[in-house]
């Protein structure tokens, strides 16, 4: 973790929480940091909720002035037009987002997003004003097959297509492999693939992008080893995923400068 990147911890509720149970979820959350005295300033802390909570999430972050920043799970390649259950980045946008993810592996396994279609997602999310938090990772075969950063190192390439160095991205190394498996990788195997991933950015969008970018890990993170990876130079947070519908444990883990003495 370097000092000159604001780490963020972020929570990908997936398919789980309807708009009342994400207001009572966010208020506990927002209550319970602010309890511990939590610095929101040196640790932010984002939810990313289904698209049917958002406006809920957006009306009560804004009205109770929470320092709980949020996000979409996805959004649409295109703007608008007729493309059915589709969301425009202008929709997010207009619901005060401030991220959106790209490019999960749940996205490319289940919907067989490309690296094409992740692409064309993040110029969708940079049109408006959107931060991408740019997912990338390989499956247990591809770790066998190329090594531990052959494939990620890909992924953000392709996703890369056409950004320029004035784009605001987040990047995040999920190894398929360890989400939902309750086997992290290591903070070390974290480590190698995101200064891999660094590289990148320095080649593509230069180092002061590169400086500045934050990349976050996430695979089966928890309180009991997030103190690990946030210890490593390269890594600038967590994407969290079951652990984030969890508020004890998801508190627990954006207090982890607290917690471990960092």
């Amino acid at each position: 973790m370097a000092l000159n990147r604001t780490p963020l911890i972020a929570g990908n509720w997936k398919l789980n929480l309807d708009h009342l149970q994400a207001i009572a979820f966010v208020q506990k959350l927002a209550w319970s940091l602010d309890d511990a005295k939590h610095d929101f300033a040196g640790v932010e802390v984002a939810v990313f909720p289904p698209f049917t909570d958002l406006r809920s999430v957006q009306t009560l972050v804004a009205s109770d002035k929470l320092p709980i920043a949020f996000g979409a799970q996805d959004l649409s390649a295109h703007d608008s037009g007729a493309y059915t259950g589709e969301i425009s980045g202008a929709f997010l946008a207009k619901l005060e987002c401030s991220y959106v993810i790209i490019g999960h592996s749940e996205r490319r396994t289940l919907h067989n997003e490309t690296d094409e279609v992740v692409a064309a997602k993040v110029q969708a999310a940079l049109r408006h004003s959107l931060v991408p938090i740019i997912c990338v990772g390989e499956t247990a075969e591809d770790l066998e097959t190329h090594g531990p950063s052959a494939v990620p190192v890909a992924q953000l390439r392709a996703a890369l297509a056409g950004v320029t160095s004035a784009a605001d991205i987040v990047v995040a190394y999920e190894p398929v492999w360890a989400i939902g498996s309750g086997q992290a990788a290591t903070p070390d195997q974290a480590e190698q693939v995101a200064a891999a991933l660094r590289a990148v950015l320095v080649e593509l969008l230069g180092d002061d992008v590169a400086a500045k970018t934050r990349i976050l890990y996430g695979g089966s993170v928890k309180a009991a080893n997030i103190a690990g990876f946030m210890r490593e130079p390269n890594v600038d947070g967590a994407l969290v995923g079951g652990a984030s519908l969890d508020l004890d444990e998801f508190a627990s883990i954006a207090r982890f400068k607290q917690h471990v003495g960092l």
